[in-house]
């Protein structure tokens, strides 16, 4: 064989060689980033909810980091501990003081029969805690009708109607069926079988859905005005979160919706539902005229949202920060732990704000001064790394976010009026994703709407501590003879204190 050729046949054989030990490595790469994306998913079903470090977990953590970037992070002495302060134990058993008390008296068989032989020196007395279920009844109106005597020209007088007329369920009904099914995720199928099993009353569910279109037209003059605060605040916290719904272009499939929420913390939330989840959604929800700040998450909506306004900033949020090292801990628990501790410190001088009650000039000073050493710290320990690990993996995506957002992440350091995550606004989302266990999906983009306007009631109500049934089945009464300048008086936030104000005149 010619010794030209046979090195020829050599380099090909080590090209073939090379390029096929290239493509193992990258399978191996690949496989790696799979399996610790199949062990997130695992920890994040099947795992623990709370996402808090082990104090001896943490110490094993905090032992020491990998080599090239020890010195970087290591260089920074520790932060003193904050001081926590003990929490009473919670009581096995709260009630109201002013509970109603319903009382039995039993006397004995002897006194029965002989009053007279028997002298009172004392009681025993057992107080066990009682609940009676609901009950159903006819609420029957009479207005009786006069006829004038002196002059029988004139039509008869009678009381006008408290109710609207002609319809078959009463406020009080129309409020349960509206908190059982958005408050507490009953279905319409559900309650027609606990309201015949139980109660021996069959209203069908196609019934119950038209009383509640009915009443939501009504209602959705509230949520207006609930969405004009919003629209006229300068600090909204605001997510999305995707809900299905039936589509009768998908013959029968499901197509995918989003449920717009948007907060101003301590004073009211609004929820949207948009068959889409572009930037032209948020117009709807904040107005045209917004401007103030926006607190988000890293979905790239937002952004686009506020380059069409001059006036709006980005806040971001550290919880999705923290997020990514979290679940990066698997793959690299020491510096993924280094970065949860750091980021911790931050919360724990905020807890420690709040305790305090403290404002938002005091916050931000607050800020300025601990805050932004830890961040600045996370900063100079976070630039060198994208190099050193997979942009598809658990860490490498951590890292990228982090420094993709963190301009935005830095920007509550100046505000003392925003929180330093969105996590009011996403807990608001969560009884929406109880519900969805239940209900599935929304029948209809109708069905979409009147949810998002009855979701935005109930949990204004949740936020000012008022209880959701006598809330609505008041209101309900009321609207009727509301104008549309009295339309504001029934939100959650006016309604608690007129409704303490008139208990103390009937006092």
């Amino acid at each position: 064989m010619n010794p030209a050729s046979l090195q020829s046949q050599v380099r090909e054989f080590r090209e073939q060689v090379a390029v096929l030990q290239e493509a193992l490595e990258q399978r191996r790469r690949e496989n790696t980033i799979l399996r610790q994306k199949l062990d997130a998913l695992a920890r994040r079903f099947f795992g623990k909810q709370s996402e808090q470090l082990n104090p001896a977990q943490l110490e094993l953590l905090l032992s020491g980091l990998t080599e090239g970037n020890s010195e970087t992070i290591e260089e920074e002495p520790a932060a003193r501990p904050a001081l926590r302060r003990a929490r009473p134990h919670p009581r096995r058993l709260r009630t109201p003081d002013n509970l109603e008390i319903v009382c039995e008296v039993i006397e004995p068989e002897l006194v029965q029969a002989e009053p007279q032989r028997g002298t009172c020196i004392g009681e025993e007395v057992s107080r066990p805690l009682d609940y009676q279920p609901g009950k159903f009844f006819w609420q029957e109106t009479v207005r009786p009708k006069y006829g004038r005597r002196q002059d029988r020209s004139q039509p008869p007088v009678v009381a006008p109607a408290r109710v609207v007329e002609h319809g078959l369920a009463a406020p009080g009904l129309l409020a349960q069926l509206l908190v059982g099914k958005y408050c507490d995720h009953l279905p319409f199928y559900r309650q027609e079988q606990i309201f015949w099993q139980r109660h021996g009353v069959f209203i069908a569910r196609q019934q119950m859905l038209h009383w509640t279109a009915q009443r939501v037209r009504l209602l959705s003059g509230i949520g207006d005005c609930l969405k004009r605060e919003l629209q006229g605040s300068a600090y909204v916290q605001v997510d999305e979160t995707p809900v299905r719904y039936l589509d009768p272009n998908l013959q029968g499939r499901c197509g995918q919706g989003y449920l717009w929420t948007g907060l101003v913390p301590g004073h009211c939330v609004v929820y949207e539902w948009h068959a889409r989840r572009a930037a032209r959604c948020l117009d709807s929800l904040l107005g045209a005229g917004f401007a103030g700040k926006l607190q988000c998450d890293g979905y790239s909506a937002y952004p686009a949202f506020a380059k069409t306004r001059n006036q709006v900033e980005l806040p971001g949020c550290w919880a999705h920060a923290r997020r990514g090292f979290f679940e990066a801990q698997e793959q690299v628990p020491r510096v993924a732990g280094w970065f949860l501790n750091q980021i911790g410190w931050l919360y724990r001088w905020e807890e420690e704000l709040r305790e305090s009650r403290a404002g938002p000039v005091l916050r931000q000073a607050r800020r300025r001064s601990n805050h932004r050493l830890a961040i600045e710290r996370l900063r100079r320990a976070l630039t060198p790394l994208p190099p050193r690990y997979l942009p598809q993996s658990p860490m490498g995506q951590a890292i990228n976010y982090a420094l993709n957002q963190w301009p935005m992440l830095e920007r509550f350091l100046e505000h003392g009026e925003t929180e330093i995550d969105n996590n009011l606004v996403e807990n608001a989302i969560r009884p929406t994703a109880l519900g969805k266990k239940n209900w599935l999906f929304f029948g209809s983009e109708e069905a979409g709407q009147r949810s998002a306007v009855m979701y935005t009631l109930i949990e204004n109500c949740r936020m000012h501590a008022v209880e959701p049934n006598a809330c609505l089945k008041d209101v309900l009464e009321q609207l009727p003879r509301c104008t549309n300048k009295d339309v504001d008086r029934p939100t959650p936030l006016k309604w608690k204190p007129a409704r303490q104000a008139s208990a103390k005149l009937a006092a």
